[in-house]
């Protein structure tokens, strides 16, 4: 009679989300998927010219800054989510040899929609020139209720131009979600 409850309880409790209708989601490697993220950024960034001629890619030499990924909903808005992304995403551009601006000051860097386009802010603009930078990674993320989607780009601080972009998604499992549910006001 023992055997036969204990088996009951554990058939109960391994199928209890089949039994409540909630889909058990596992959580992806967050690390992995930002390297392949920033991967690819810098594999695939290329500049043109006037005349639309590739003119080449990244320097090396010159700084990179990287920004915290924002909420696509409310683009002053981040989350532990993606603030960690984005951490993620600059230490593998700084380990394929890159120049990366650690930038902690992100209180005044955010950007904004305009007309259709993603624009870098003026602050932004100021900080890279300021640093010198010659790209920004910026990017949003959008949360549904079993996958995290990603976009992020490389961008030019001369001109606004997307040099590179990546999109992706991860699922949320109970780790993401609780990245996703600690927010903050400005997202940088």
């Amino acid at each position: 009679m023992k055997r036969l409850a204990l088996i009951c309880v554990l058939l109960l409790t391994t199928s209890c989300s089949t039994i409540t209708g909630k889909k058990e989601v596992d959580d992806t490697d967050l690390v992995k998927a930002s390297y392949e993220a920033a991967d690819s950024l810098v594999k695939e960034a290329t500049y043109y010219t006037r005349t639309h001629t590739k003119k080449g890619g990244l320097i090396p030499t010159k700084p990179i800054l990287v920004a915290s990924l924002v909420n696509v909903d409310d683009m002053q808005s981040s989350s532990t989510f993606g603030r960690i992304v984005s951490e993620q995403i600059g230490s593998r551009v700084a380990q394929n040899g890159y120049r990366v601006i650690e930038m902690k000051l992100r209180d005044s860097v955010f950007i904004q929609e305009h007309r259709g386009e993603l624009l870098l802010s003026r602050e932004l603009i100021d900080i890279s020139k300021a640093h010198d930078a010659h790209a920004v990674v910026v990017g949003t993320y959008a949360a549904s209720k079993y996958v995290a989607y990603v976009s992020v780009k490389m961008v030019s601080t001369a001109d606004s131009s997307i040099l590179s972009s990546y999109d992706y998604s991860v699922p949320v499992g109970t780790d993401t979600r609780q990245l996703l549910m600690k927010t903050s006001g400005k997202g940088r």
